[in-house]
């Protein structure tokens, strides 16, 4: 099975993607792995590893959710009580509020969860689902 080794996303400013991203990261388990002025990386044991890079030439202004590219990237939470502690690291963090932690039955019943997007508009979600119980 083919599972996603890395994800790397360019920043406009890596200092600022590292005091948004690193706060976030490390709530959900993940450790500081390498930190270079191009790029900086955390790893959780053998899952995905996460890294911003610092872009190589001038950007045109944030990612806009819609255009094509970066839709969001979403982690799966233990509780909905977790999604609001993980949800207010990001605020605290500097994360935009896109949808504010709660219920989204237009998808399930169980569907919990909050959006926060960066300064470049990166849109993270913090979710958890349970499985329907049989």
């Amino acid at each position: 099975m083919a599972l996603v080794d890395h994800l790397g996303i360019t920043v406009a400013d890596v200092a600022r993607g590292r005091a948004q991203f690193h706060p976030v990261l490390t709530a959900l388990g993940y450790e500081l792995g390498t930190e270079e002025e191009g790029g900086i990386s955390w790893h959780h044991g053998d899952d995905t590893e996460i890294i911003i890079f610092a872009p190589l030439e001038e950007s045109t202004g944030p990612h806009v959710h819609g255009r094509v590219g970066w839709q969001h990237l979403a982690f799966s939470i233990d509780s909905p009580e977790e999604v609001d502690r993980l949800h207010a690291v990001a605020v605290g963090a500097g994360w935009t509020v896109v949808r504010e932690p709660k219920l989204f039955p237009r998808f399930n019943e169980r569907y919990y969860a909050s959006f926060v997007e960066d300064d470049n508009g990166i849109r993270l979600e913090f979710i958890y689902n349970p499985p329907r119980e049989s």
